[in-house]
């Protein structure tokens, strides 16, 4: 299944896509709600609104606006130097265990919105990443039953304000900015991929100007291996969001001169076989200002 929550002149509903066109699963069954936590949390509604989809009207996906797939995360949990080639443009050593940090809710936001360059920094950074909703949750989950706790796979954009990510050796300040880190818009199913979402093509894009290309099957730790050793220090809980990190290309490794996102671009982040996550980059005066205008 493909999922895909988003407003329409009737609200937010999730929807289930199929191709071009897609069939409001709200409105086919209210306990769905507004996002996928009805869903993640009852198997069972999921098989039962499915079975409802063949047949009933659809819309067109481009007149749905993305929401966030799950509204209120519990916890967004990020993963960091999963890619060697990464590792190694940024000058850090290849680590035995992975480096983790968290974002907390106000740095994110759906994709299609505005990503803001924050008034302080010019160093806005891209980073495209494969991202998995929890669906069972648990503690000290192993390895071979992790992908069992998978809900869906979407699609990331980390986006980084370099100089603060490095003003300290934690790199929560460059990491949180309200409005830089986008999700989705399609949530898929892990049926819908190979396993553990494995040997997929992950790219970034300005326009025609690749940023980033790689393969979801180049990164170090596995999500498997992600979900078992987050698990064994926390407690993960259904409609949590994993991280699974960057690949090689992000600007402030461009050579000879880092390549900044700058207020005007829109920036794609495509991951086969799930989605494209686009957004404008935007001022924080500017979009202050049309919030206040709105």
């Amino acid at each position: 299944m493909k999922y895909l929550v988003g407003n329409t002149k009737s609200g937010t509903a999730v929807f289930a896509v199929k191709g071009d066109e897609a069939v409001n699963l709200t409105a086919l069954d209210a306990a769905v709600g507004s996002d996928l936590m009805a869903l993640i949390g009852d198997p069972a509604l999921a098989e039962s609104v499915a079975a409802k989809i063949d047949g009933a009207p659809s819309v067109p996906v481009a007149s749905i606006t993305p929401a966030l797939p799950v509204a209120k995360p519990g916890t967004i949990i990020c993963l960091g130097l999963n890619y060697t080639d990464h590792i190694k443009e940024g000058g850090y050593d290849i680590p035995d265990y992975p480096a983790l940090f968290m974002r907390g809710k106000n740095s994110i936001m759906a994709a299609g919105a505005p990503l803001v360059r924050p008034t302080c920094s010019d160093q806005l950074d891209y980073e495209a990443e494969l991202m998995l909703i929890v669906g069972k949750g648990g503690r000290h989950i192993s390895e071979a039953d992790a992908l069992d706790h998978v809900f869906g796979y979407t699609v990331f954009n980390d986006g980084s304000v370099r100089n603060y990510q490095r003003k300290t050796h934690q790199w929560t300040p460059g990491k949180n900015f309200d409005d830089t880190g986008a999700i989705g818009p399609i949530v898929v199913t892990p049926d819908e991929v190979p396993e553990g979402a494995a040997g997929l093509k992950i790219e970034s894009r300005v326009g025609t100007e690749i940023l980033q290309s790689s393969n979801t099957g180049n990164m170090i730790w596995s999500v498997a291996q992600t979900i078992a050793t987050i698990s064994e220090y926390t407690t993960l809980e259904p409609g949590d969001l994993i991280a699974m990190g960057t690949p090689p290309g992000v600007g402030h490794a461009k050579k000879p001169n880092p390549r900044w996102l700058v207020p005007g671009e829109v920036v794609d982040v495509e991951i086969e076989g799930i989605g494209i996550c686009s957004n404008p980059i935007v001022d924080e005066k500017d979009h202050k200002a049309a919030g206040a205008s709105a």
